[in-house]
């Protein structure tokens, strides 16, 4: 069985901070779900490190258009 340990906790760090950074997203926002799964992607092609899975989720929130979401 494959530990996916990292990938819930680059996922918790990174919606963590961008949920400081703007402020005015909602905890439960659908973002939270993309970012799930553009990080189990990254993960799934052999990015295991919480930091280079953090930093790919951070870039990918910020390129997310404002009201995609």
């Amino acid at each position: 069985m494959v530990d996916e340990a990292p990938l819930r906790r680059a996922v918790d760090t990174v919606w963590s901070l961008y949920l400081a950074r703007h402020r005015d997203v909602d905890a439960a926002d659908n973002r939270r779900c993309l970012l799930q799964r553009h990080l189990r992607g990254r993960w799934e092609a052999r990015v295991s490190e919480v930091e280079e899975l953090t930093g790919f989720g951070l870039a990918y929130l910020n390129s997310l258009p404002k009201d995609e979401c």
